[in-house]
């Protein structure tokens, strides 16, 4: 036998090990590796950006929000100047071209946007608040002060929501706000509904019998504990209403009930133009598009929003 042999490779357990790898010591694990603990809105955030579609949605209207207001500070012509250029179809000095007075329609396409955008946007923080509140007690104690709260929000869902928006935005005098507020007072019963379901789920868990069993009052443990538990459903449901309120709010603009000039929105703009449709279609048209750009994208970052907060919809892993 040769003197340089050095023998067989050493062995643990049956597998063989080439001299020049480290053999683990007995007992301690074969690989290192860290957990990385992540919160509930770090898992919710990483699942939402695996939603290809509502991320594009989002980037889209993060651009049709910096088209109305940005774009207005730069634009040459403001949505009450009044050029030369009547009647003038889309061109270089009018890319969505001029009305029957000369007002440059890209301007108040931008106007309009602003208008209905800000009155989604109070429409959907209006109602969730009074929904969750009100959801969120009645759920909370139940009996029969639930019983009364939710006879009142079904009253509530029984109303012709059109009907009536349109008979109170009347009264407004086309004020955005006040009319954001009508419609906003319409619709906190859906949400009601929503929270008073997540709450009735969650009131009897552990953590609320903890909190009680701490000396949480009832107000603590509704709004530090059951209300952040319900927000899931609860954001959800805000971007939902968003997209509701842009087509109602068109709706009751182009009857008539909405905002009123000198002010506007893509509704009356719509509204405005629908005589206009065979000789000037620019006018009703580019703020069609942006209605169905804003409702669809909305739509779409709502089931993103959905997705990632209820991943067993579509079993994508965290």
């Amino acid at each position: 036998m040769p003197d340089n042999f050095a023998g067989p490779p050493a062995t643990i357990g049956g597998s063989h090990t080439s001299p020049e790898e480290s053999v683990t010591p007995a007992g301690a694990p074969e690989r290192e590796f860290t957990v990385k603990e992540r919160s509930q809105a770090q898992l919710v955030f990483r699942r939402f950006l695996q939603h290809r579609l509502a991320m594009i949605s989002l980037i889209v209207f993060v651009l049709i929000v910096l088209f109305a207001y940005l774009g207005a500070l730069f634009w040459k012509y403001g949505p009450d100047t009044i050029t030369p250029d009547n009647s003038a179809p889309p061109s270089g000095e009018h890319p969505f071209g001029t009305d029957a007075i000369g007002h440059d329609q890209l301007a108040q396409v931008m106007r309009g946007t602003q208008i209905s955008l800000q009155i989604s946007v109070l429409v959907a923080i209006f109602a969730t608040v009074v929904g969750t509140v009100w959801g969120a007690v009645a759920g909370y104690y139940r009996g029969w002060l639930d019983t009364i709260l939710m006879r009142i929000a079904d009253l509530v869902l029984t109303l012709p929501l059109l009907a009536v928006a349109a008979v109170l935005a009347h009264q407004s005098g086309g004020t955005w706000w006040l009319i954001a507020l009508v419609i906003g007072g319409l619709y906190w019963a859906y949400v009601s509904r929503v929270a008073r379901g997540v709450v009735l789920s969650l009131r009897e868990k552990e953590f609320v019998e903890a909190s009680k069993a701490l000396g949480a009052s009832d107000a603590r443990i509704i709004f530090r504990h059951l209300v952040p538990n319900a927000l899931g459903s609860i954001i959800v449901n805000l971007t939902i209403l968003v997209s509701i309120a842009i087509l109602l709010e068109t709706a009751l603009s182009f009857l008539g009930f909405g905002v009123q000039l000198p002010d506007t929105s893509l509704g009356l703009l719509v509204s405005t133009a629908q005589t206009a449709v065979d000789t000037r279609p620019w006018l009703f048209y580019f703020p069609g598009v942006f209605i169905i750009l804003i409702a669809l994208t909305i739509n779409f970052i709502g089931d993103g929003l959905r997705d990632a907060f209820d991943p067993q919809q579509t079993k994508v892993r965290a």
